[in-house]
């Protein structure tokens, strides 16, 4: 019984209600190690709130166009360029910071809990740095909550190491429903997002449609195999590998359940324009 008792005193029911999400994570006290989760849901939400909060240490950080977050992850350096190009602010999620350096370009803001960058004291004038302590985020969703943006667009953040990967998509699904959020990889970029969206891209292209959530579909138009009346999810029916037959692609689903589209990264011009409209 005791043995019993111990074991379950390792294990923290941790009900996070956000966007209309539940979701349960069944985890272990963390040994302390620098860049292992302390995982401990009153704490979390507490931090969260307070973190939000536009009067602490001048957070959040409020971009009026596009913001582009760069992790430790590999980064497409051209891209990255490009983007700064059209007038992004960027934001090194913790060692992102030294990505965006290493491009030849200085981070607007430095985000994280400051475990794995090289040197957080040793920052341009103008790059501002926030220290956020709590240990149940990653990086990458500690400068969600602590940005404002219309549209973010993520280097950095999949690739490298598949857990990873699943941590930034978790954290985009966490919040696609107030905010556009672009994850981009060596050949692809995903978009997640809520809600019905247009956009134009040439025929003959890959168009995937991935659920982050069982999500039904009201109507498709310009994919070759349309979407109406589907009810998507993970574990049965997906989107993947669709592909479009006219230069206008429509997509609406039922509801607001947050959801994926994924093209190729050569398209996210056309994904930026789309989003901008």
């Amino acid at each position: 019984m005791v043995g019993d008792a111990r074991r379950a005193t390792l294990a923290i029911s941790n009900f996070l209600r956000q966007h209309d999400l539940v979701q349960v994570q069944w985890v272990t006290l963390s040994s302390g190690k620098p860049g292992t989760p302390q995982r401990d849901g009153l704490r979390h939400r507490e931090s969260y709130r307070s973190v939000q909060d536009p009067n602490q240490s001048g957070l959040p950080f409020v971009v009026d166009g596009l913001l582009v977050i760069v992790g430790g992850g590999a980064v497409d350096v051209p891209l990255l360029k490009w983007l700064s190009a059209q007038g992004a602010r960027l934001v090194g999620a913790d060692s992102g910071g030294d990505a965006i350096m290493e491009a030849g370009l200085v981070p607007d803001a430095i985000i994280g809990d400051l475990d794995s960058i090289s040197d957080p004291e040793g920052w341009p004038e103008a790059t501002r740095v926030f220290h956020i302590g709590e240990q149940i985020t990653t990086d990458f969703e500690k400068s969600l909550y602590s940005t404002r943006a219309p549209v973010t667009v993520a280097l950095g953040m999949t690739g490298r190491r598949f857990d990873h990967t699943l941590s930034a998509i978790s954290a985009a699904t966490r919040f696609a429903r107030e905010r556009r959020i672009i994850l981009s990889d060596e050949h692809d970029v995903a978009l997640a997002m809520s809600g019905p969206f247009a956009f134009r891209l040439p025929k003959g292209e890959r168009v995937s449609i991935y659920p982050l959530a069982p999500i039904d579909f009201v109507h498709s138009e310009g994919l070759l195999y349309p979407l109406d009346g589907l009810h998507l999810e993970q574990g049965g029916l997906i989107g993947t590998s669709n592909e479009s037959l006219t230069e206008s692609i429509e997509i609406e689903p039922a509801d607001d359940t947050p959801w994926l589209l994924i093209v190729e990264k050569s398209h996210l011009p056309a994904l930026l324009s789309a989003l901008r409209r």
